[in-house]
């Protein structure tokens, strides 16, 4: 049975890209205040077929569709406790359902060693993605370590038993949010990754990054730091201090694209990601893929970059 983290000390592994930016340019609906979570609610095969679609492309890790799942906006919009238990164990279950049907195997069922094995990650978004305001790129919440830690135990702990292969804790924006779900995660018994949303440098909030990766390494669940939902071109110093602290590299940015929260819109010229594939491996990199407006086309490129150029490495504890 091979671990996320023994096969990320062997060779880069490709992430998907955007789903709920993929959702929409099939045609969905994704305006409302719960984005994918209402898709994942009514139409769970249009969410499976995305992810189908993206391994199909060549991404061996789909990220499930439970980043913007939250027991507060769901209770808005009729969802109990349980309700939205069974919502975030549905986002994982979908996922593992593509990956059967995109003909991959789970890893925890392997049997051959030519089985060719694909990952579900559970996302965790963060307590901004609740807010729906744009605010994850901010990290400006008015709330502390505490009151973070309290939000995210509950959805963390559902996700732990999903059935997933490891928790993507994606786009945080501050020390304080690092701190939180490091500590969550600190003992809850199923590996993770963390990654930070950045400009200039530096977290949303202006931050250290090598205080944020020192932090992520220190709960023994977190086989991975890095960086997502950001430019292309702030990943390559993200990846200097997760090497720092001697955790794999993770790296998946937009696509170049501006998101505006206030109109829901989109602006600017897209960049291609796969041509930088091979300077984040050598900086570190072992899950790389895309993020928001990274549609299938441009993972299948990004797969066949990791191909030409993902050269073994040893693991850090060589």
């Amino acid at each position: 049975m091979p671990s996320l983290a023994a096969s990320l000390a062997a060779a880069p592994i490709v992430l998907d890209g955007g789903l709920g930016t993929l959702l929409e340019a099939h045609g969905h609906d994704l305006t409302s205040d719960l984005w994918s979570a209402r898709l994942l609610a009514d139409s769970p095969g249009a969410v499976r077929a995305a992810h189908r679609e993206f391994y199909e492309a060549g991404a061996r890790v789909a990220i499930s569709a439970s980043y913007q799942v939250s027991y507060e906006r769901l209770a808005a919009a009729g969802f109990d406790t349980s309700a939205v238990d069974a919502l975030l164990a549905r986002s994982v279950h979908v996922a593992r359902e593509a990956r059967e049907e995109a003909g991959l195997a789970d890893p925890s069922a392997v049997v051959a060693s030519d089985e060719e094995v694909g990952w579900v990650a559970a996302s965790v978004g963060p307590y901004g993605a609740m807010l729906a305001d744009g605010s994850e790129y901010t990290g400006d919440y008015g709330i502390g370590v505490a009151q973070l830690r309290a939000w995210h135990r509950p959805r963390l702990r559902a996700l732990a038993e999903s059935g997933a292969d490891v928790l993507a804790v994606e786009t945080l924006p501050s020390l304080a949010e690092v701190e939180a779900v490091v500590r969550e995660l600190d003992g809850i018994g199923v590996p993770a990754w963390v990654s930070v949303t950045v400009a200039g440098g530096a977290l949303r909030t202006g931050e250290s990054l090598a205080d944020a990766a020192a932090i992520a390494s220190s709960a023994p669940e977190v086989i991975a730091f890095g960086v997502n939902c950001c430019d292309a071109g702030e990943v390559t110093g993200v990846l200097g201090e997760a090497a720092l602290c001697a955790l794999p590299g993770v790296a998946y940015p937009n696509n170049g694209e501006q998101w505006h929260a206030g109109g829901r819109t989109w602006s600017g010229d897209p960049v291609t990601v796969h041509d930088r594939v091979a300077e984040w491996v050598d900086a570190g990199a072992r899950l790389v893929g895309g993020c928001c407006r990274v549609g299938p086309a441009e993972i299948g490129q990004i797969a066949a970059a990791v191909r030409r150029g993902g050269r073994e490495r040893p693991s850090s504890a060589e």
